[in-house]
């Protein structure tokens, strides 16, 4: 028994030396990992730790700063940019995370107002925590089994909520512009499926007719997909920013006069600056008579289909063929999360975007390979960004999500309220959304009379309040031209954390920093 006992404290021994003996191969050790596991957990805690505090509890008091901003030259002396040879101390590592959070905008800020996105949901955000850790790529089951079915089950609901009785398809992708490419894609290779082998030679000049306030991307995808930005027609809008059926017709028929094939239509419910919604009912009906594919751009106005009170902005849109809903505007989802739904229940997205990648998408796997829908996608590697809003909806359910919906626009109502009561603020049009655009004129502009003069001096006015509040940090509110109209503030009313004291603030605060120009 001894010697057995001998024998095996032997074994034992030569099995750990040679563990502990390191193998080489190209002068590096194979027998073990090189990171240590406790330094990587330290070091996840105390980020952690920086990311609660600084960039979720700091980033939504209204007490603390929108921004510290500061200019390109300024930011590149306070921040150690160069790259090294060698890695530095956790220390150092730690306080660049602290400073990346201190210099960056907080867009979960109450008083933040200057893009299509705001606010922080806590369910979604935790979603997104996971989806990093996971890291994995959403292109076939194996890899990414949970993920798959969790955008099969949000695709499927809310292709139920746009009204699509016998179902349809879709996929998540990285942003509005993206699905709107997808749209303008998918109607091409409906009109002429050869030109996905064949190229441009296989069709005749193409046309897509969007309107004046229709998004950017139209004719970026149009410029990326060959079709070129000359053929994309521009469709007049009315007063309210929608766009005219007549006039689309009459575009219609110009585009065939020359020769020329229109082949799809982009319609926009809830466009970026006005925030108004085109009349979906009465181009779904031209598009029918002209067979043409009607796209709806809802980046923006999607999250109203959420809202009993409100869905009737988007009447209609049952009859469309696909439909751009961004989840990381109005719903608060962090970015990105973007669906692209398609009526179609032929496997278009399949068939015009497949390639077939045998590493990938082997057809004798030992499970049902229709949830492999990587190929379905024009990337490969894509994130499950669909997770982050499933959670959310988990936490919240579909009525607290139509009460996000209903608050912000009851928001937005307010502001356009105490606006109208205070001889220094003007409406400009009356807001359908929660778009609210307006222009603060200062006392040395309000005896001016209306003309030429006037609207040269005014359009000065919200470039240099912008300024003066970003340097200060107190909000963030954007600004643009429109059209023949000068500078005015476009407003947008998200977050449920913006408190009615917020929207006040706003007013006061713009006419304390632009009252002596």
């Amino acid at each position: 028994q001894t010697g057995q006992s001998s024998t095996q404290t032997l074994s034992v021994d030569l099995k750990h030396q040679a563990k502990c003996s390191p193998t080489f191969m190209d002068n590096f050790a194979v027998n073990s990992p090189t990171g240590e596991m406790n330094a990587t957990e330290s070091f996840i805690h105390h980020a952690m730790e920086i990311i609660l505090e600084d960039a979720v509890k700091k980033a939504t008091d209204v007490r603390e700063k929108v921004c510290e901003w500061r200019s390109p030259e300024q930011l590149k002396e306070l921040l150690d940019l160069e790259l090294r040879d060698k890695g530095e101390s956790e220390s150092r590592v730690l306080q660049y995370c602290r400073d990346a959070i201190k210099y960056s905008v907080k867009t979960t800020h109450p008083r933040f107002f200057n893009q299509l996105y705001a606010g922080m949901d806590p369910y979604s955000m935790v979603g997104s925590f996971i989806t990093e850790a996971i890291t994995t790529s959403l292109y076939t089951y194996e890899v990414a089994p949970v993920f798959t079915l969790m955008e099969d089950t949000l695709l499927r609901k809310m292709i139920e909520m746009i009204g699509w009785d016998e179902g349809g398809d879709g996929i998540f992708n990285p942003g509005g512009s993206m699905s709107n490419m997808y749209a303008v894609n998918l109607a091409r290779y409906r009109y002429c499926p050869d030109i996905k082998e064949v190229g441009l030679f296989a069709a005749k000049r193409l046309v897509i007719l969007t309107s004046q306030e229709g998004h950017y991307s139209i004719s970026k995808g149009a410029a990326l997909l060959g079709i070129g930005t000359k053929n994309v027609y521009i469709v007049s809008s009315d007063k309210r920013g929608k766009m005219i059926p007549s006039a689309l017709e009459e575009k219609i028929k110009l585009a065939k006069s020359e020769g020329a094939v229109p082949f799809m239509v982009n319609a926009t419910a809830g466009t970026t600056v006005l925030g108004a919604f085109d009349p979906i009912e009465e181009i779904a009906d031209i598009c029918e008579k002209y067979n043409l594919w009607l796209h709806v751009d809802a980046c923006w106005g999607g999250a109203a289909l959420m809202s009993k009170k409100h869905k009737h902005l988007l009447k209609g849109i049952h009859r469309v063929n696909s439909v751009a809903w961004n989840l990381h505007k109005m719903l608060m989802v962090p970015l990105q999360c973007s669906a692209f739904l398609v009526r179609d229940k032929t496997s278009l997205l399949q068939h015009c975007h497949s390639a077939r990648a045998t590493y990938l998408f082997q057809q004798d796997k030992f499970y049902d390979v229709s949830y492999d829908t990587g190929d379905k996608s024009v990337q490969c590697g894509r994130k499950p960004d669909a997770f982050k809003f499933w959670l959310m909806w988990k936490a919240l359910g579909t009525t607290q999500l139509e009460q996000i919906v209903d608050r912000a626009i009851a928001m937005a109502r307010y502001l356009a309220q105490e606006i109208k009561k205070r001889e220094e603020f003007q409406l400009v049009i009356e807001p359908e959304y929660s778009n609210v655009c307006f222009w603060y004129i200062p006392p040395s502009l309000r005896s001016v009379p209306h003309g030429p003069e006037r609207w040269k001096k005014l359009h000065t006015v919200a470039p240099v309040v912008k300024e003066r509040m970003m340097k200060k940090g107190s909000m963030m509110i954007g600004y643009q031209a429109h059209g023949d109209k000068p500078n005015f503030f476009r407003m947008v009313v998200i977050s449920p954390q913006v408190s009615r004291e917020d929207l006040n603030f706003v007013l006061d605060e713009i006419h304390n920093l632009g009252q002596d120009l």
